[in-house]
């Protein structure tokens, strides 16, 4: 059995706080940077105001946070109405 120093303890201690933080922060930026497109929807990826090559599709999708900018495009057909044309034929 090995015997622990006398700041054995609390250096473990510290790197079990350090390492429980870092994970959080990591969750933070990943639960920041996930969204959901979804089915009649398209996603346009801006990086640092440049246009991505492709659009995200439906589900779920990572961007950068802070770097990238997804909007989302409706792709539903908006139907608006027509006014009658009176007077086109004598």
């Amino acid at each position: 059995m090995r015997h622990v120093g006398p700041w054995g303890a609390v250096m473990v201690e510290e790197l079990v706080v350090a390492g429980v933080s870092v994970a959080a922060v990591g969750l933070v930026y990943v639960m920041a940077g996930a969204r959901v497109v979804k089915q009649y929807e398209r996603g346009v990826v801006l990086r640092l105001g440049r246009l991505r090559s492709e659009a995200r599709g439906p589900g779920f999708t990572l961007i950068v946070p802070g770097v990238d900018k997804l909007r989302k495009v409706n792709m539903q057909i908006v139907t608006m109405p027509v006014p009658a044309q009176d007077g086109i034929t004598r």
